[in-house]
C-alpha cells in the first residue's frame, strides 16, 4: 500500500448522520439552499425552453401548398418539398452538404447555393430586359414575402421560375454526374422526379431565407446567409444581442468570481490532513459484474479505431476528391457514408464507455453488494449493443444506396445529422440505456433506501437516468417533420444531452472516484456538482438555442441562445481554476511506497478533459457563438474545429480515462505496465492539438475570410475547398493522425485486449461481507479521528 497525505477542509457542520426523523435514512449532507437553487434554476430553465418550443412551431417558415409564376404555372407543390427532404435524408445529402448552414461541409449549402445561383440568373435576365436597375428588381423580386396563407399559394416571378428550371439541371449534374469524383458515389441521384423533388426542397429553403417575415424587414432565417445579391446583411437583432451577451459574460464571470472570492461555498479552503494508504489493486476484488466491463472497453477501443479509420477516410476526401492514394473510394464508401459512420461511432464508442463504467462503480457505491444475476444482465445489454451498433452502420449503408425501399428510415438511415441511426435502431438504443439504468438501479437500490434523495448515491443514479430520458427526445424529430421543428429537437440531443446531461453524469462520476479514493470528501463532492448542475442550467438549457439563430426560428430564440450560451462560458472558467484545487488535494505524497498511486494516468485523462474542456468547449465554442460571428462561420471548418476539441477533448478523453480507472483493477498486477497509458495520453492529446492548430483552426479561419470576402455560398464551394492552400492545410493533418491513431488508439486498444485476455480470476462473492475497497484512512498520532464524512464507509 502507499502513504499519501490528502489535504481537506476542515469541516465546520456537524456530520451527516441519520436523525430520529430520517427512518434510518443518511441525512441531507448539503444545505437545502443547494438544492433548492438547482430545482429552481432547472425548473426555469426548461419551462423556457418549453415556450419556445411552443413557438418554434408557430413562427417556423410556411411551405406553400403551391409555388407559381405570376402567370399561374406551377414551378412546384408542398408535396415536393416534403418529398425533396426525405430525398435528402435518405440519400445522406446531410452529411455531404448543408441546409440552412446545418450538416456536413464538403459538399455545398444548398440553401446558399441555390440563392446565389438563382439571384445571379434572375439579376441577369432584368439586365437583359434592359431593367433601369436590375440590383434593386432583383432584391424586390427576393425579399417580397408574396405568400398567402389563404390560399396556401406563393407567387414567384418569371424570372424565379426560369432560375428553377436552370438549377434543376445543375443539381442533376451534381448528384448524378457518372465518374463521381466529387465524394460523393457516381450516380447517386439520377431519377429526374427526385432531381426536381430535391430542387424544390432547396428552393423552397432560399426562398424561407431572402423572403422578409410578415410584418418584419428581415427573413424568416433572420437573413442568413450573408447574401449580397437579395440585400441579406446581418439583422439589429444579430448585432445587438452579440454585444448584450459579451456584457452580460463579463457581468456573470466577474459576479461568479467576487461571490466565490467571499465566500468559501466549495470547502475546500482552510484545509487539515490525513494520510491515506491505498489497496494495491490486486487485493481490490471484483464483482461478477464488474469482471464484464473488460468486454465493454474492447468494444469501446475497437468503435474508437473504426471511427478514427473512417474519420481519416473522410478527411482525406477534403485533400484529394478523386482518389484514396489511387483508390477510387468514392465507389465503395463515397464521404456521406464515412462521415455519416464517423458522427455515429464518436457517440457509440464514448456511450459505451459511460455504460461500462456506470457497471463498474455501482458496486462500489453499494458497499461491494452485488445482486445476482447481475453479470448476467450486463451481457445481454452488451450484446444489445453490438446489434444497435452493427444493424445501425449497415442500415445506413443500405439506406443510402436505396436497398430498403419505403423502410429505408426505419431500418436505415433518418439521416438528420448526429440522428442519421434508422428509427429502428434509435428506439432500440433508448431502450438498452434503459436496460443500464435498471442494471445501476438493482446494484444501488439497497445503498438508495438509506439515503436522502440529495446526496450522491441518488446523484449518480438521477445523472444515468437522464440519459436515456434526454436521448428520447431525439425521436420528435422524424422525416417527415418540418426542418425547423426537426432541428429544435434534434439539438436538444446534440446540445442538451451532450453538453448538460453527458456532462452531469461526468461531474458526478468522476466526483464519486475522487471520494472513492479518498481525494475529496462527500461534501465538497457533493457541492461540486450542485454547483454544476446550477451553472450549467443556467446557460445550457436555454443557450441549446444558440445552433437555431438561422435554421427558421423567430428572434426571440437568437436572443436567448446569445444571451444564455455566454453565460456557458462561466462554469468552464470557474471549473477550469477550480480543478486545479481540486485535482491538487491528492497531489502530495508523505513517504516513498513500493506501491505507488494506482490511478496517475486516469487522473492525467481527466486533466486533458479539463484543458479541453476550457480550449475546445469554451474557448473554440465561444469563437463561433456570437450570433454576429456565427452569421458568417455557420457550417465553416472553425465549427468543426470546436466539434473536435469538445468531443474528443472533453467525452473522448473522459472515455480513455473512465476505462483507465476500470483497467487498472482489471488487468492483473504483473501485466500491467505504464507505458502503454503513457504513450496513450501523450499521443491522443498532442495528436488532437495537432489536428487543431495545424489543419481546422487555419483552415476554418482562411474559409472565414473567405466568406467576408466573397460571400457563403462561394466559401462553401467545392472550387474554393479543393483550392492549393486548404489542399496544403489537409496534407500537414496527416502527421498528427497517425500520431493519434498509431500511439493513441493502438495502445489503448491492445491495453482493453489485456483486459480481456489476463482478466483478473478472483472474484468478489454475491454474499460477501463489506470489505475495504480502494483505501483506508490512518490518523495520525495525536490526531483525534475524523467525525465527519470520513465515518461514512466509502472506502473502508
Amino acid at each position: 500500500m502507499s502513504d499519501i497525505i490528502v489535504e481537506e477542509p476542515a469541516e465546520d457542520v456537524p456530520p451527516a448522520r441519520p436523525g430520529p426523523d430520517s427512518g434510518g435514512k443518511r441525512a441531507r449532507m448539503i444545505g437545502r439552499g443547494w438544492v433548492q437553487a438547482a430545482i429552481l434554476v432547472t425548473a426555469i430553465g426548461f419551462l423556457v425552453l418549453g415556450l419556445l418550443a411552443v413557438r418554434t412551431y408557430q413562427a417556423e417558415p410556411p411551405i406553400p401548398q403551391r409555388v407559381t409564376t405570376a402567370d399561374g404555372q406551377v414551378v412546384f407543390t408542398g408535396d415536393d418539398v416534403r418529398n425533396g427532404q426525405k430525398v435528402f435524408l435518405r440519400t445522406g445529402l446531410m452529411q455531404y452538404g448543408s441546409i440552412f448552414g446545418h450538416g456536413a461541409y464538403l459538399g455545398p449549402d444548398f440553401t446558399a447555393d441555390y440563392l446565389h445561383r438563382s439571384a445571379t440568373f434572375v439579376q441577369e435576365q432584368h439586365r437583359k430586359a434592359g431593367s433601369a436597375d436590375a440590383y434593386a428588381s432583383t432584391v424586390s423580386d427576393f425579399r417580397t414575402n408574396r405568400y398567402d396563407p389563404r390560399t396556401g399559394t406563393l407567387v414567384w416571378t418569371a424570372a424565379q421560375g426560369a432560375a428553377f428550371q436552370e438549377i434543376k439541371d445543375h443539381y442533376a449534374d451534381l448528384l448524378g454526374r457518372p465518374e463521381g469524383k466529387q465524394g460523393l458515389r457516381p450516380e447517386a441521384v439520377t431519377d429526374p422526379g427526385e432531381i426536381h423533388e430535391l430542387t424544390a426542397y432547396f428552393g423552397w429553403s432560399a426562398w424561407a431565407a431572402a423572403a422578409e417575415r410578415p410584418g418584419e424587414t428581415y427573413s424568416y432565417t433572420n437573413n442568413w446567409p450573408a447574401e449580397s445579391l437579395v440585400d441579406n446583411g446581418p439583422t439589429g437583432h444579430t448585432v445587438t444581442w452579440s454585444v448584450l451577451s459579451l456584457i452580460f459574460l463579463l457581468g456573470g464571470a466577474g459576479a461568479l468570481f467576487a461571490a466565490f472570492g467571499r465566500w468559501n461555498f466549495l470547502g475546500w479552503q482552510g484545509r487539515d490532513q490525513r494520510t491515506l494508504r491505498f489497496h494495491s489493486p490486486r487485493d481490490v476484488l471484483l464483482t461478477p459484474a464488474q469482471r464484464t466491463t473488460a468486454w465493454f472497453f474492447f468494444a469501446m477501443a475497437a468503435l474508437f479505431m473504426v471511427q478514427v479509420l473512417v474519420g481519416s477516410a473522410t478527411q482525406h476526401y477534403r485533400a484529394d476528391l478523386g482518389t484514396f492514394f489511387g483508390i477510387p473510394l468514392d465507389r465503395w464508401l463515397p464521404y456521406n457514408l464515412t462521415r455519416t459512420w464517423h458522427t455515429q461511432l464518436a457517440i457509440f464508442w464514448v456511450v459505451t464507455s459511460f455504460l461500462a463504467i456506470g457497471i463498474f462503480l455501482a458496486p462500489l457505491i453499494a458497499r461491494g453488494w452485488e445482486p445476482r444475476r447481475q453479470a448476467l444482465l450486463s451481457r445481454v445489454l452488451l450484446g444489445a449493443l453490438v446489434v444497435v451498433v452493427g444493424g445501425s452502420l449497415l442500415g445506413e449503408l443500405a439506406g443510402q444506396r436505396g436497398w430498403l425501399g419505403s423502410l429505408w428510415s426505419w431500418l436505415g438511415n433518418q439521416g438528420w445529422e448526429y440522428l442519421d441511426l434508422g428509427r429502428l435502431w434509435q428506439v432500440l438504443l433508448v431502450g438498452g440505456l434503459t436496460i443500464w439504468v435498471v442494471i445501476l438501479f438493482r446494484g444501488l437500490r439497497r445503498r438508495l433506501r438509506t439515503e436522502s434523495v440529495a446526496n450522491m448515491p441518488w446523484m449518480f443514479f438521477l445523472a444515468a437516468l437522464a440519459l436515456p430520458a434526454f436521448y428520447a427526445v431525439g425521436l420528435l424529430a422524424t422525416p417527415d417533420s418540418s426542418f425547423t421543428s426537426a432541428d429544435f429537437w434534434r439539438f436538444i440531443v446534440v446540445h442538451l444531452w451532450v453538453e448538460d446531461f453527458m456532462e452531469l453524469f461526468t461531474t458526478v462520476t468522476v466526483a464519486y472516484l475522487f471520494v472513492m479514493l479518498g481525494v475529496v470528501r462527500e461534501r465538497v463532492a457533493l457541492a461540486v456538482i450542485y454547483l454544476d448542475i446550477v451553472l450549467y442550467s443556467a446557460g445550457g438549457v436555454i443557450g441549446t438555442m444558440h445552433h437555431l439563430y438561422f435554421s427558421g426560428e423567430p428572434a426571440e430564440h437568437l436572443a436567448l441562445g446569445a444571451m444564455f450560451s455566454a453565460l456557458e462560458v462561466i462554469p468552464l472558467l470557474f471549473l477550469t481554476v477550480e480543478a486545479w484545487s481540486f485535482l491538487q488535494l491528492g497531489a502530495r505524497k508523505k513517504s516513498p511506497s513500493s506501491t505507488p498511486f494506482p490511478h496517475r494516468w486516469a487522473v492525467m485523462f481527466l486533466v486533458a478533459v479539463g484543458f479541453w474542456n476550457f480550449l475546445g468547449a469554451g474557448i473554440f465554442g465561444f469563437l463561433i457563438n456570437l450570433p454576429i460571428v456565427s452569421y458568417y462561420e455557420i457550417g465553416t471548418g472553425l465549427t468543426a474545429n470546436h466539434a473536435h476539441g469538445a468531443m474528443m477533448g472533453v467525452y473522448g478523453m473522459l472515455a480513455v480515462g473512465f476505462a483507465m480507472f476500470a483497467l487498472r483493477y482489471l488487468i492483473p498486477e504483473e501485466r500491467w505496465s505504464d507505458r502503454w497509458p503513457r504513450l496513450s495520453f501523450w499521443s491522443l492529446n498532442l495528436g488532437l492539438a495537432w489536428m487543431s492548430f495545424a489543419t481546422l483552426l487555419p483552415s476554418g479561419a482562411l474559409q472565414l475570410y473567405k466568406v467576408l470576402e466573397a460571400g457563403y455560398a462561394d466559401a462553401r464551394s467545392l472550387g474554393y475547398l479543393q483550392g492549393k492552400a486548404n489542399a496544403v492545410l489537409e496534407w500537414l493533418r496527416l502527421p498528427g493522425d497517425v500520431v493519434f491513431m498509431v500511439g493513441g488508439v493502438l495502445p489503448l486498444l491492445w491495453m482493453t485486449w489485456l483486459g480481456i485476455r489476463y482478466r483478473v480470476a478472483a472474484a468478489r462473492r454475491a454474499d460477501a461481507p463489506e470489505q475495504v475497497l480502494l483505501f483506508t484512512e490512518i490518523v495520525e498520532p495525536g490526531e483525534p479521528a475524523d467525525s465527519g464524512d470520513a465515518a461514512e464507509p466509502v472506502g473502508r
